[in-house]
């Protein structure tokens, strides 16, 4: 059975990842956090999309070989 992504407004996406909402967005600006994708007009965040930055950034799940490539030659 596939398990469909939860989609998250903002508020919700900030207080899943335990951020204020202006903290979220900057973590999205800065690309740390994923872009939201636009749902009946607004914003919405996947959880799973969201999890698996947190696990990237975390460490717990390796950055994809392209990414790590890019980190090494430009920091």
């Amino acid at each position: 059975m596939t398990r469909w992504p939860r989609m998250m407004k903002l508020a919700t996406a900030a207080q899943y990842c335990d951020l204020s909402a202006s903290a979220f967005l900057g973590e999205v600006a800065a690309a740390r956090l994923p872009a939201p994708v636009i749902l009946g007009g607004r914003d919405h965040w996947s959880q799973l999309a969201l999890d698996r930055a947190l696990a990237r950034l975390t460490g717990e799940e390796p950055l994809p070989e392209w990414e790590a490539e890019f980190e090494k030659r430009y920091g």
